[in-house]
């Protein structure tokens, strides 16, 4: 079982979003805690990827169309950090 520990204004950040988008984000984190960001490639609609440029050794799955979570991972300590749930810009 992996950790999952979530920025400390995440709490705050889920309030103001969609419901459906919170709903996906739960079962995100379903996800990796039982099977760890790996497993998430077998779910297309998470679209999970690397990141490159500023954000570096980050993560990011979409939650819907427009909200992405932003995370890294430790493996060396089975943790999974959640940064920032945010608006994807076009």
């Amino acid at each position: 079982m992996w950790h999952i520990k979530e920025h400390r204004d995440i709490a705050k950040t889920c309030k103001k979003l969609p419901l459906q988008v919170v709903k996906k984000y739960e079962i995100w984190k379903d996800i990796i805690f039982r099977h760890g960001s790996e497993k998430l490639c077998e779910f297309p609609g998470f679209k999970d990827e690397k990141l490159t440029g500023k954000r570096k050794n980050q993560y990011s799955s979409r939650l819907s169309k427009q909200h992405r979570v932003i995370y890294t991972v430790k493996r060396d300590i089975i943790t999974v950090y959640v940064i920032e749930i945010i608006p994807h810009n076009y």
